[in-house]
């Protein structure tokens, strides 16, 4: 359904970009909420989950687009770099791909590795001193992404 209204987008817009392709994913996405149609496999995603989600990844792109830009324009370096792992609760396990390129996403942080199996990302970080609140707001995102895309009722836990 969501490439059949990407597809629809773009051949209303009569052209196929980059810009088409992702205002059409956005639409169709949107379009599927309110229908309270499936958008993440076969299950409905929900509604004030997503908002709140979408809400939150804006304040962080804004934020951490302001310190990088920050970093980059001072002459003194404030950065002390870091790795952490962050375990994720099997509630959220389902939603790790699209937990991974939130975060990555976000000037400041990257996803150097993930564990589906045990349940861990390990990020890299620009600055250790704010490692306990990234911790939390991870953990955050999860829950959030837990709730707006729930996984199956019954569905497989990811085994070895």
């Amino acid at each position: 359904m969501t490439l059949l209204l990407i597809a629809g987008w773009c051949a209303l817009w009569r052209d196929l970009s980059v810009a088409n392709l992702m205002s059409g994913t956005i639409v169709a996405i949107g379009v599927q909420l309110v229908l309270g149609r499936p958008v993440l496999g076969n299950r409905p995603a929900r509604i004030m989950p997503v908002l709140r989600l979408v809400g939150l990844v804006l304040v962080d792109l804004a934020r951490s687009t302001a310190s990088v830009a920050y970093e980059i324009v001072t002459p003194t370096d404030h950065t002390q770099e870091s790795i952490v792992a962050i375990a994720i609760g099997s509630e959220a396990r389902h939603v790790m791909l699209p937990l991974t390129v939130m975060i990555t996403l976000t000037p400041g942080t990257a996803v150097i590795e993930t564990d589906p199996f045990a349940g861990y990302l390990y990020l890299h970080l620009l600055h250790h001193d704010r490692r306990q609140e990234t911790i939390r707001h991870v953990a955050r995102m999860a829950d959030l992404l837990a709730a707006a895309f729930p996984a199956p009722a019954g569905g497989k836990e990811l085994t070895s």
